[in-house]
C-alpha cells in the first residue's frame, strides 16, 4: 500500500445537497449506503495519513 494514493481521482470540495422530496425510499436507502460508504473510506485515509505521520516522527526523533 502506497503512503500517497496519486492515481486517486479529486473529490469536489463539499457536498452537492440532494433534492430528498423527489428521492424515492428506495433511493434514500440507497444514498445513506453510499454516504456510510463514503465516510468509511474517509475515516479509513484519516488512519493511514496518521500512521504514516506517527511513523515519520518516530523515524525523526530516533
Amino acid at each position: 500500500m502506497a503512503i500517497f494514493d496519486d492515481d486517486e481521482p479529486p473529490k469536489p470540495k463539499g457536498l452537492v445537497p440532494k433534492d430528498l422530496d423527489a428521492m424515492s425510499i428506495e433511493a434514500l436507502d440507497e444514498y445513506i449506503a453510499e454516504l456510510q460508504a463514503e465516510i468509511e473510506r474517509v475515516k479509513t485515509k484519516i488512519a493511514a495519513k496518521r500512521d504514516a505521520r506517527g511513523a515519520a516522527e518516530g523515524f525523526f526523533k530516533g
